[in-house]
């Protein structure tokens, strides 16, 4: 195959010599201790050694990783899909050293086995033009508050949270255990003359996901049909003319039950159980509350191995709600009529 100048190297020639030679002869694997995970193959042990971090690092953090993976891992590290940082060594006794180096630079060593792992979320107002709330806030003060079930292994099975700061959820929140998804609840307010001088009408229109944006020739700019309107902002993405930010109104909703594993059960999208929270920060106390409340019953509840959703979906939908004390209200019912796994067919609603 020709070389090109596009896209990424070949992943095989930067993984380190013991994957190398293991590859696709592994034996087994042990969690030595929470953190540590131990892969075994006929070419020797690797050891990883995971430590949270936030998704946004600076390149002084970057570099402190890097020194550590040059002193004691030959320069092998990697990051995990859930912004995890693990350090790749042969030699056993290099384990508690970079733990306690890890510790020392502010970092917590977790996040393997039964436990949680580092929260993934979106940019929030650090960056994205869109947020309905802040992403890397919400993420620090719940993972303040949950820290103890990074560090340890003593949950059911693993536990997945993710952030999205707007309904586009850019973070993968659809397929969470538990998400945290930013709501607008207003539609764009227009500014026509920002609409006129900046916008291209046509796809503004067609950007709209509902049909909610129509062409209005007399302004020479667009209308919202805010029946139609699901908030999403997109079209704010098309136009800055399409003000969808809302201070007061705009706020969180948490969304439980999804995941992508095939263990034991399907994978599954997760569904809203708590319509909206407010935006009180820096502390957000609504949401750390609620999200510690759904953990520890499902802590108390679940079976060894039970994920949250399989919990859930064993108990009953009216016995999670009963079980958390999280009121039911109609926001939660599944009233979208297109899809064909919700196609009414009896008098039965569905969550």
């Amino acid at each position: 195959m020709a070389l090109t100048d596009q896209g990424p190297i070949d992943y095989k020639e930067n993984i380190p010599p013991i994957i190398q030679e293991n590859y696709g002869k592994w034996e087994y694997h042990e969690y030595p201790r929470p953190g540590v995970l131990k892969h075994v193959g006929p070419a020797g042990a690797l050891y990883s050694i995971r430590v949270g971090t936030p998704r946004l690092l600076a390149v002084d953090s970057i570099r402190d990783f890097c020194e550590l993976a040059d002193k004691y891992c030959d320069g092998y590290l990697r990051f995990t899909t859930r912004q995890n940082v693990e350090f790749l060594t042969t030699k056993e006794e290099n384990i508690e050293p970079i733990i306690n180096e890890v510790n020392e630079l502010g970092y917590s060593v977790g996040g393997t086995h039964n436990s949680m792992s580092s929260i993934v979320h979106t940019q929030g107002w650090v960056h994205c033009h869109t947020p309905a709330t802040d992403a890397s806030g919400i993420v620090k003060v719940v993972m303040d508050d949950l820290h103890e079930f990074f560090v340890e292994d003593k949950l059911p099975n693993k536990l997945h949270i993710a952030m999205a700061c707007c309904l586009n959820m850019c973070g993968a929140a659809h397929c969470s255990d538990i998400a945290i998804v930013g709501v607008h609840r207003t539609a764009p307010r227009m500014d026509h003359d920002t609409i006129r001088r900046t916008t291209e009408i046509p796809s503004l229109v067609a950007c709209c996901p509902t049909g909610a944006i129509r062409p209005d020739p007399t302004e020479k700019s667009v209308k919202v049909v805010e029946e139609k309107c699901m908030y999403c902002g997109n079209c704010y993405t098309m136009s800055p003319g399409m003000h969808i930010l809302d201070a007061e109104n705009d706020g969180i909703a948490i969304m439980v039950g999804g995941k992508v594993a095939n263990a034991r059960s399907n994978p599954e999208f997760s569904r809203m159980v708590i319509p909206f929270l407010p935006n009180t920060a820096p502390h957000w106390p609504e949401t750390v509350a609620a999200i510690r409340n759904i953990v520890e019953c499902w802590i108390e509840g679940a079976e060894p191995g039970e994920r949250l959703g399989e919990w859930i979906n064993r108990i009953g939908w009216e016995r999670f709600f009963s079980v958390t004390g999280i009121p039911f209200n109609d926001k939660l019912i599944d009233d979208y009529i297109f899809s064909r796994e919700s196609f009414r067919t009896s008098a039965a609603f569905k969550m």
